[in-house]
């Protein structure tokens, strides 16, 4: 499972120009499912972003997490974190997971945030998006649950 988290002063997501989900001082996040991911993976990373301390305390330093600060997170499905462009010019995604599989953890993903106090809003899974933020920072982490970055 990977993950791109941007610290945000706000984000929001529209689909066919209707806004589906927005938030403020928090995290967009960008979830891609693989392949071998188990819900374990889900745990993990969820609990990860949830603790991650991105967030400036009194004295300027990244030292309080998402739930210290009572931030929001934006959660919006990208299979093609999975895309490998290592051969010739168009990305293959053989290692994104099947899109039932994507979606149960990716709802599972949400639940487990939410299990820990944070507020979350989505976008919609399997759906052109766009996605407008404003960068805090910036401060842009990548996560992956096999920790290969």
């Amino acid at each position: 499972m990977r993950a791109v988290v941007q610290r945000v002063k706000k984000a929001s997501v529209s689909v066919t120009g209707q806004e589906v989900g927005s938030i403020h001082n928090g995290f967009l996040i960008f979830l891609g499912i693989g392949t071998r991911d188990t819900t374990e993976d889900v745990t993990y990373l969820a609990s990860k972003i949830g603790s991650l301390r991105a967030f400036q305390d009194g004295e300027g330093k990244m030292n309080l997490s998402l739930r210290d600060v009572k931030g929001e997170a934006l959660v919006v499905s990208q299979f093609t974190l999975f895309g490998d462009c290592r051969k010739g010019r168009r990305p293959s995604f053989t290692e994104a997971a099947p899109p039932d599989k994507a979606q149960e953890y990716y709802l599972g993903f949400i639940e487990a945030l939410r299990r820990q106090g944070i507020a979350v809003s989505t976008g919609a899974f399997q759906e052109m998006m766009e996605v407008s933020l404003v960068n805090d920072g910036p401060v842009t982490f990548l996560l992956d649950s096999s920790k290969l970055f």
